[in-house]
């Protein structure tokens, strides 16, 4: 048109789209139908993170480590902890506790062996121990044994007032965990002779302290403590170094353990234990004995041991990542997410590299495996030589409590480089509590004796002081003493009874390792090679008189001290002889 302009013509919507989208529009329409359709169909799907990547650094790292002067564990020095906090903080945490059982934090200052540290967190430590806080006098906790009782004294044949060993004692009140009920006379520690374990009430002679001869040990960690918010210097503690200061730590440590048990009932069995096992070459918790004075409150020996944490599980040979099993989880298969099994087990390094995925698998593959597959595959999910060591370890220190009891005390390590795990023990205060004569097919329990016959499930000769040849409640024993209770998540047996087997106890992975002959070879080998190394070379004795030299410089009554390691040492002795008579140790 002459003079005119032309129009301006609207650009079409395809053509304002980028040329490369209208050059492969196909594609990312088809992606976006796809995201629709997924959207659509798995909206409500939980997704499950899987950690693959093997990375070696730690996410939670000390910034802050004090070094202090003397050796934290150093056993040849003398050491001292001074702790000192608001008693409102206190009195509220306490009540906490008796009200809703929950153990949180308080904010104390820490002065150890002269060092000061200001606001680590301190909290009670314990399930069992600290019943009787709770106003459960009947149950572990309530009442203190005799001088030197908790330290493995030998199991009487006949208790002053009670009957042989496993039979119900005269004279009522809550039942003895070593199948004893009563409340004992002079010389019955509390039920019919408490040598063998009394859970029940009472407190005896000083006959039941030094008893000799019968056939059991004594029930060590069933010694009853006389805890009270009026002696805060006794309570079983675990002080936290990081827990309002983070990245702090002393000597490399976040976490040191104040175990149950004061003066002269220290607990000198669980620092044999702890010895020993380091003796054999297995991972252990490290030790020393310490004053503990709080506030303005005498001071009382006690024993401190390592907390396994971040930095324990970092000290494990190789390269892995060690899980912590928790006393109210349990070792059964609960599907294919990770999350499920976080109430049964804590991971204790390599957090946000690592998961529990491996942990999963491995119980899902004992949970499905047919015992053929048990017995030819194990060897590609567990080191078998080690695991051995393990179990042998658990029995020759006689501990009912290991991974089959109910505090379910063991750490799952996952070597990383070679794909298997290893169990490693931790929590020993119940060593050295059951029947010295037990043999390497026989399985410890709670108070004494052997629970329900050997591993092969045949006959013992006779009702043992735990129950009967099935491990069931012993007689009189219809159920847990008045005021008692279960750890978080643990089961009473079927049909009553104490713990120690049934549903309390128990593990699969164990109870299937014993029950197959594919592994008796290893672990026979083992227990021999143990034997050895514990008791017939005499180590266990000397360890105990090494033992007894740190706790008398650590300011026990010499006194009290005697009676406790003449008490341990018969239950030594008592071991190391049986066990020298039993072929299938010795050869």
């Amino acid at each position: 048109m002459s003079g005119g302009t032309t129009p301006a013509r609207r650009r079409r919507l395809k053509d304002r789209l980028p040329v490369r989208l209208r050059h492969h529009w196909k594609p990312a329409g088809a992606l976006c139908v796809g995201l629709a359709v997924m959207v659509y169909a798995f909206g409500d799907a939980r997704i499950s993170p899987y950690v693959t990547s093997a990375s070696q650094v730690e996410a939670d790292t000390i910034t802050d480590d004090v070094k202090g002067t003397v050796g934290l564990y150093d056993t040849a020095v003398t050491h001292s902890i001074q702790l000192t906090y608001e008693q409102t903080d206190f009195d509220k945490m306490m009540k906490e506790f008796e009200d809703e059982g929950t153990k949180d934090s308080i904010s104390a200052d820490l002065t150890i062996d002269g060092v000061f540290l200001a606001d680590v967190g301190i909290r009670l430590k314990g399930n069992s121990t600290l019943m009787s806080l709770r106003g459960n006098q009947g149950g572990p906790g309530g009442g203190r044994m005799p001088a030197g009782a908790g330290q493995g004294a030998p199991q009487q044949q006949q208790g002053g007032g009670g009957q042989d060993r496993g039979q119900a004692a005269t004279g009522g009140g809550p039942g003895a965990a070593g199948g004893t009920a009563g409340t004992g006379g002079p010389g019955a520690a509390g039920a019919g002779g408490a040598a063998g374990g009394s859970a029940g009430g009472g407190t005896g002679g000083d006959d039941a302290a030094d008893a000799g001869g019968g056939r059991g040990g004594m029930g060590g960690g069933m010694t009853q403590y006389d805890l009270s918010a009026e002696k805060p210097e006794e309570l079983p503690w675990l002080i936290k170094i990081d827990e309002y200061v983070e990245g702090r730590a002393y000597q490399g440590e976040r976490e040191i353990s104040l175990r149950p048990g004061a003066d002269e009932q220290v607990p000198l069995n669980e620092a044999l234990a702890l010895s020993l096992t380091k003796e054999s070459g297995e991972k252990a918790e490290r030790y020393g004995f310490t004053t503990v004075a709080v506030n303005n409150r005498p001071a009382v020996t006690r024993l401190m041991v390592e907390n396994p944490d971040t930095e324990y599980a970092e000290a494990v040979d190789g390269n892995g990542v060690l899980y912590k099993a928790r006393a109210g989880g349990s070792f059964a298969y609960e599907g294919d997410d990770p999350s499920d099994y976080e109430a049964s087990f804590r991971q204790l390094n390599k957090v946000g590299s690592q998961d529990l995925e491996p942990v999963m698998k491995f119980i899902k593959w004992v949970d499905e495996a047919s015992d053929e597959e048990f017995a030819a595959d194990l060897g590609k999910h567990i080191d078998i030589e080690s695991f051995s060591k393990y179990v042998a370890t658990q029995n020759l220190l006689m501990n009912f409590d290991d991974m089959a009891g109910p505090g379910k005390n063991y750490l799952l390590w996952y070597d990383l480089d070679t794909k298997k795990f290893s169990v490693l023990g931790w929590d020993f205060n119940l060593t050295f509590s059951g029947d010295a004569e037990a043999g390497p097919d026989d399985e410890m329990s709670m108070g004494g004796g052997r629970a329900g016959g050997d591993r092969a499930g045949q006959d013992t000769g006779g009702q043992q002081d735990t129950g009967g040849q099935d491990g069931g409640p012993p007689q009189g024993m219809p159920g847990l003493p008045e005021g008692m209770e279960l750890p978080d998540g643990a089961e009473m047996p079927e049909g009553g009874g104490m713990p120690g087997g049934g549903a309390m106890g128990g593990h699969a992975l164990k109870e299937r390792f014993l029950e197959l002959d594919a592994f008796d070879g290893v672990y026979k080998k083992a227990y021999g090679e143990l034997y050895e190394t514990y008791f017939g070379s005499g180590t266990a004795a000397e360890a105990l008189d090494d033992i007894a030299g740190q706790a008398q410089k650590a300011g026990v009554d010499a006194d009290d001290l005697e009676k406790a390691v003449t008490t341990l040492r018969t239950t030594v002795t008592a071991r190391t002889e049986a066990l020298a008579k039993n072929a299938e140790v010795t050869g």
